[in-house]
């Protein structure tokens, strides 16, 4: 067996494939980007088949740059959450559009089972609540309106990114992990099974979901890259970013800004409630044992810069807004709430719209920009501030994501949070927490806190802005927020 961990980690508008030695260093990376597919306003989707061969071509090129499958000792896979995918299990080919996270056609189920009082209920099994984000929302949705779902009987499979990938790579495993399973609506939180009773109302037949196991461990081998591979660790996105910033200790908390922003708090072995509109999900687990999070979901972040430059054309490259923030003093009293696919936590409102308000005649391009830039630490705050509430607040926060190579970003942080924030030498937090996962089920390493040893060095931003500038900042956002609730 060889040394070195392959890591397929499968984002939202990319997939790449990343290999890493024991010690931690990254030893190659390859990406290929995917077609969103917008079919109408709301909906988002991406061809699965184009998943899978995207990610084959990556992790192909990976193989070879290691010297061949011998040189790989196991596999780690982390993907985009909530995603759904539908195919067939003798074909192994998808029954339809895979739905994307994003996507928000199924709100108005969510506000249908809100309105006869099933979120409580819904809350206190899974941890989540009930909005279009979820799996499950998804493929109740699916369900009702794709009929060759239901003419597939007993051949169709569901299965979240993690799942479609494994099925290809090994020719028919359906698994899926327990971070993964925790997102879809549909597992209950505590007993870490699918719950007879969710099934039902969201009408999803059990024999089409996956096994959900532990998220190290050797599931199985793939022979794609010409020999015999073993699959060793698997999480969502957002806990294998956590499991990469080494959050191990309860109260230890990172923030991933991607397409989204994911804040993290480390919970410990009970599974934790949230009166603040916050989410308990799965941290890990490992030999049976659950490990939980609570999570604050903000839904648009990176992808707010990304329209900034392909759809507004304020920008052409997402590296230059650190320039054009700096070059103002301040916002100009321009806020921008980017509720370009409605708001998360701590609102949840999916059909909110965003907003750029405080415009007049001496605004310019670059205070546009900087707002963006902004709402970043606006969101943050609000999501602290319910942290706090739930009795789980911040002492210092780790970040990653391809947003925080900004280093006005995470000083910005820093100074809305009013606390330290820890940002890693390598932003790739969340290749590198399945690869310590892999490296955890091969038999690598003994535990997590073992693997911690690829995490590297890296750096620290203190709080500099004095409390009255924060403060004026945080009502202009309030009242910014406030005008796209009404």
């Amino acid at each position: 067996m060889g040394e070195i961990l392959l890591v397929i980690d499968e984002g939202t508008t990319s997939t790449r494939a990343m290999l890493f030695a024991p010690h931690g260093k990254c030893l190659g990376s390859h990406a290929a980007e995917l077609t969103q597919h917008y079919p109408g306003p709301g909906l988002v989707e991406h061809d699965a088949n184009e998943i899978w061969r995207r990610s084959l071509e990556c992790a192909s090129a990976m193989v070879s740059k290691a010297g061949g499958p011998g040189a790989i000792a196991a596999i780690g896979i982390t993907n985009q959450r909530e995603t759904i995918v539908f195919w067939d299990k003798t074909t192994g080919e998808p029954l339809a559009p895979a739905i994307v996270w994003q996507d928000r056609r199924s709100a108005p189920l969510c506000r249908k089972l809100r309105e006869a009082g099933e979120e409580p209920g819904v809350q206190a099994r899974t941890g989540l609540l009930l909005d279009p984000y979820f799996s499950g929302t998804k493929i109740a949705w699916a369900m009702e309106h794709w009929p060759q779902l239901k003419g597939a009987g007993e051949r169709l499979a569901i299965g979240t990114i993690e799942s479609w990938l494994v099925w290809k790579l090994t020719g028919g495993l359906h698994i899926t992990d327990a971070t993964n399973a925790s997102r879809t609506l549909l597992m209950g939180l505590g007993s870490g099974g699918w719950s007879d009773g969710l099934l039902g109302m969201f009408n999803v037949p059990r024999d089409a979901l996956p096994e959900i196991v532990d998220c190290a461990g050797n599931y199985g081998t793939t022979p794609v890259f010409g020999g015999s591979i073993p699959i060793c660790g698997m999480a969502g996105d957002q806990q294998a970013a956590t499991i990469g910033q080494a959050c191990f200790a309860k109260g230890d908390t990172k923030a991933t800004f991607g397409t989204g922003a994911f804040v993290l708090t480390n919970a410990g072995a009970t599974p934790p409630s949230s009166k603040n509109r916050l989410l308990a999900t799965v941290l890990w687990q490992l030999g049976g044992r659950r490990t939980y999070a609570i999570e604050g979901s903000v839904f648009v972040a990176g992808s707010l810069i990304q329209w900034l430059r392909d759809s507004v054309n304020l920008i052409e490259t997402a590296p230059e807004t650190e320039a054009i923030a700096r070059s103002v003093q301040d916002n100009g009293g321009v806020f921008l709430v980017p509720a370009l696919s409605g708001l998360g936590a701590p609102w949840w409102e999916p059909e909110a719209r965003a907003a750029i308000s405080g415009l007049s005649f001496s605004s310019t391009r670059a205070h546009i920009v900087r707002a963006a830039l902004e709402a970043m630490a606006h969101q943050s705050h609000n999501l602290k501030t319910a942290f706090a509430a739930d009795g789980a607040d911040w002492a210092r926060l780790r970040i990653d994501g391809g947003m925080v190579t900004n280093d006005w970003i995470a000083q910005d942080l820093a100074d809305m949070l009013d606390l330290p924030v820890d940002r890693p030498d390598f932003a790739e937090t969340t290749a590198l927490g399945a690869a310590m996962l892999a490296g955890v089920g091969c038999g690598m390493f003994a535990s997590l806190e073992d693997a911690a040893a690829m995490r590297g060095p890296g750096q620290t931003f203190e709080a500099k802005l004095d409390a009255g500038a924060r403060e004026a900042r945080l009502a202009g956002w309030q009242a910014a927020v406030r005008s796209v609730l009404t």
